[in-house]
C-alpha cells in the first residue's frame, strides 16, 4: 500500500469516529435542534400575539408589553424539546397547541382563544424565530 493511501486511511480512522460522536451529541440542557416554521409569517405572527393577548400570560421577547407571569416565558421556545411538557416540539404540534390547548391537555391554564388556522401558523412562525 502506498504511503498516501496509508495516510488517508489513518486520517479516516481518526476523523470518521470523531464526526460520528459530534453528530450524535445530545443537545445541552434538554434543548432540541431549533425548530423552523415552513408556513406562516413571523411579522404577522408578532401582530397576532398582540391581538390575542398572549403577552398577558407569557413573557415573549420582541413583543412590547408581553411580560406576563402566568405561563412560561417563551424565550428560546424554538430550542425546547417539548411544548406544554406533553408534545414534541414540532411545527404541527405548536400549531395544534395554539389552536386548541384544551384538546391537548384538558384543564390546562392555557385558554382556547379561538385562534384561526392562519393566525396559529403565523404565531408559530414568530415563536420559531425565538432561538
Amino acid at each position: 500500500m502506498s504511503r498516501r493511501v496509508s495516510a488517508a486511511l489513518a486520517l479516516a480512522a481518526v476523523v470518521l469516529p470523531a464526526a460520528t460522536v459530534v453528530g450524535c451529541a445530545a443537545p445541552e440542557r434538554g434543548e432540541a435542534p431549533p425548530q423552523q416554521a415552513h408556513q406562516g409569517s413571523p411579522d404577522r405572527g408578532k401582530e397576532m400575539i398582540v391581538k390575542y393577548g398572549c403577552g398577558t400570560c407569557h413573557e415573549i421577547p420582541g413583543v412590547d408589553g408581553a411580560d406576563g407571569l402566568v405561563g412560561p416565558p417563551l424565550s428560546q421556545i424554538a430550542r425546547r424539546s417539548y411544548i406544554a411538557g406533553e408534545l414534541a416540539n414540532s411545527e404541527d404540534n405548536m400549531h395544534r397547541w395554539i389552536r386548541d390547548p384544551q384538546a391537548v391537555e384538558p384543564g390546562t391554564a392555557m385558554p382556547d382563544l379561538g385562534v384561526t388556522a392562519q393566525d396559529a401558523a403565523d404565531i408559530t412562525a414568530y415563536l420559531y424565530t425565538l432561538r
